[in-house]
């Protein structure tokens, strides 16, 4: 498989896991999983650079810009950081799972997408593992 079509798959799952932490932790019907309340600011951080890095890291890696080469890797670097605020946001996101400790803490809530916090390791693990192959191939200079 080309680092080219690597790009491409990783990017089609991270926009994946970026739409359905979006659509899980703002539903409205019921509480979102885990232990601890997550401020809704996060989670729009999480969804804005989100977006921002689908569109830029998407114009790069299907080579839509056809101006020069600087801006094809501008667009590639712009892209690459807003994944890492993404990827940030979204381990914080996970912290959600993390036991609360004290007298009134409660168990953790369930919602249903699942038993647990796999689905979110997996997506947010995920896209950290994405973000470092991406980081790679782009300064490794992999992807042309």
């Amino acid at each position: 498989m080309t680092p080219e079509r690597i790009a491409f798959v990783l990017t089609a799952l991270a926009a994946v896991v970026v739409v359905l932490t979006r659509v899980r932790m703002t539903s409205r019907e019921e509480e979102a999983a885990g232990r601890v309340d997550i401020p809704r600011a996060l989670v729009n951080v999480h969804t804005t650079f989100g977006v921002l890095a689908l569109g830029l890291w998407g114009v790069f890696v299907l080579g839509q810009v056809d101006i020069i080469s600087k801006v094809d890797t501008v667009y590639g670097y712009a892209g690459l950081v807003c994944w890492w605020v993404t990827t940030v946001a979204g381990l914080l996101i996970l912290m959600r799972w993390v036991p609360a400790h004290g007298r009134h803490a409660s168990g953790p809530a369930a919602d249903s997408w699942g038993e647990g916090p796999g689905l979110s390791i997996l997506g947010h693990v995920g896209l950290l593992v994405g973000s470092i192959v991406w980081t790679y191939l782009l300064v490794a200079d992999k992807l042309n």
